[in-house]
């Protein structure tokens, strides 16, 4: 019980973190990025990636609110996390492949 919760835990902070790096990286970038043009947001496209941050988001809440202390509810915040993780990652690769 103890693992899923600390597991939980920092699974949120490096969520979190990696938000922060990723804001930093666009500020410094953000001449680069203008190079991107304009993004089409084609709907079913996006709702995938707002599930999963919707998911995090509402795993987050519940969680706190409960005090990490059900396990089941720790074990999905940790697995949306690492998806958002990945999925985040495959988005900065993708990013990079293109400005550079």
């Amino acid at each position: 019980m103890k693992t899923s919760k600390f597991l939980a835990k920092f699974m949120m902070r490096l969520v979190f973190i990696l938000l922060l790096v990723a804001g930093f990286a666009i500020v410094q970038n953000s001449g680069k990025l203008q190079q991107l043009g304009s993004i089409n947001l084609y709907q079913w496209r996006l709702i995938f990636p707002v599930l999963l941050i919707a998911g995090f988001m509402g795993l987050s809440v519940a969680a706190a609110v409960k005090k990490y202390n059900q396990p089941d509810l720790n074990l999905l915040l940790i697995v949306n996390s690492v998806m958002l993780i990945i999925y985040g990652m495959a988005v900065f690769f993708q990013i990079s492949r293109i400005i550079h």
